[in-house]
């Protein structure tokens, strides 16, 4: 199924759990108008990004909670758990390992990693940095799924270049370049600068 959804669909998918996981727990079916207004979004959007999940609502009901919630986690594999390592612990890598919510999607930090001697084997969130030399190895003995870049513009290339070689699937990249990694690595860039100088234009 997942390899049939629009890339689209994809991204949307997020925004409509992240919606329907802050409804009261009483309320056990949610429109598709209504979760269309909660995340600002169009009805017809909703039904058509929902009925790729094989999931369709009832005539004047709408959508069971439960079973939408779990549809979106499975479509998104959320239901796996995924070894997560971040590189980089200045700032943005120390916030993004404290960061308890990624537990709650299935991603567990299990390996965090620094070049610097005064960081290595402090701990955070309950796991120690350790020297960027033992990521490949680490790498391969915890099966680490996704890698978070969160190093300076200049090292993140070798770093992704160490992720690719030790079988890292997936990339989140933090850091303000652009990588080259292989075709069939799972990349995503997420560039603060950039969405700052887009909300600029749309300021002016």
């Amino acid at each position: 199924m997942k390899s049939d959804l629009p890339s689209a669909t994809v991204e949307r998918l997020p925004r409509y759990l992240r919606c329907i996981e802050r409804l009261p727990p009483s309320q056990s079916t949610i429109s598709s108008r209504e979760l269309a207004r909660l995340s600002n979004l169009t009805a017809a959007g909703v039904r058509r990004d929902i009925s790729y999940l094989g999931t369709f609502g009832i005539r004047g009901v709408g959508y069971r909670v439960k079973e939408l919630n779990d549809q979106i986690r499975h479509a998104l594999g959320l239901t796996a758990d995924r070894p997560v390592a971040v590189v980089g612990i200045g700032n943005l890598g120390s916030a993004l390992a404290n960061y308890t919510g990624f537990g709650n999607r299935g991603f567990r930090i299990v390996g965090l990693y620094d070049a610097a001697p005064t960081k290595i084997g402090t701990h955070l969130g309950g796991v120690e940095v350790r020297d960027i030399s033992r990521l490949p190895d680490d790498a391969r003995t915890t099966h680490i799924s996704v890698g978070i870049i969160a190093t300076p513009a200049g090292a993140a290339q070798q770093v992704a270049t160490m992720l690719v070689e030790a079988g890292v699937p997936s990339i989140l990249n933090f850091a303000p370049t652009v990588l080259q990694v292989p075709d069939d690595i799972h990349l995503r860039q997420v560039d603060l600068a950039t969405e700052l100088q887009i909300l600029g234009y749309y300021m002016t």
